[in-house]
């Protein structure tokens, strides 16, 4: 597909990462392979000077309770799907933050009103918050608090595309989106467990704050063209 160049990253400013769940736990089993890669490549960088805030969704954990509740109980209200999703949330970015114990800040962020003061630590684990919206929301939040314009959004969307290009053939790749043409795209209401490429609740929040969220996969390398502004494969909404 197109390809994009970034030119927008630098080390004065944090790099926020959205992380998908559906990385941390594809499929009921924790990719261990994957999160010694990432592990490998976030120290790597961190010793380069970047400083990260890893904001850590749900994913497909989320979705098994999600699935199992409205087995057993039939129609759930919205508020209690969405804190299975948030919980599920804490449990992935406890790991995350495990793995990193000891170059992140010792708190995890949960609560979005208490800003982290005086932060030493090149490195930030996030989760979920409260209903009515997901963890990209949560990170177009910390971009906003901390003073960076920039998301990166990982999971196993690599690309938005006009339609689901599993099941349509012929689905359109964007290199390049505008706000409006994204929030066409996703709607602007927020349901628990969807599966979108940035949710509608964070699209308008970041239109309205004027900032670049990057779709890009789960690629590991691909990130690392991005930071140093070579081409990549993904989306860039702005």
């Amino acid at each position: 597909m197109d390809k994009s160049k970034s030119f927008e990253l630098t080390q004065d400013k944090p790099i926020i990462i959205s992380l998908g769940g559906s990385l941390v736990v594809p499929n009921g089993g924790i990719d261990t392979t994957y999160l010694s890669e990432f592990n490998k490549f976030i120290r790597e960088k961190v010793a380069q000077g970047w400083r990260f805030f890893i904001v850590v969704g749900g994913g497909t954990l989320a979705r098994h309770y999600i699935d199992a509740g409205k087995k057993i109980v039939g129609e759930m209200s919205d508020w209690d799907l969405d804190w299975l999703g948030i919980h599920s949330t804490h449990l992935n970015a406890h790991l995350i933050r495990t793995i990193f114990s000891d170059i992140a800040h010792p708190r995890i962020i949960q609560n979005y009103a208490k800003k982290i003061e005086s932060l030493k630590e090149p490195l930030v684990v996030a989760a979920g918050w409260k209903p009515g919206f997901s963890t990209d929301f949560c990170a177009v939040t910390l971009a906003a608090d901390y003073h960076s314009s920039i998301v990166l959004n990982m999971s196993n969307i690599s690309t938005v595309y006009d339609k689901d290009p599993k099941l349509y053939k012929e689905a359109k790749p964007f290199q390049n989106l505008s706000w409006a043409e994204f929030e066409k795209l996703v709607g602007k209401i927020w349901k628990p467990g969807s599966n979108l490429p940035f949710d509608p609740k964070a699209t308008q929040l970041a239109k309205e704050l004027g900032l670049t969220v990057y779709v890009i996969g789960k690629d590991l390398p691909n990130l690392d063209k991005i930071l140093n502004g070579d081409d990549f494969v993904g989306t860039v909404i702005k």
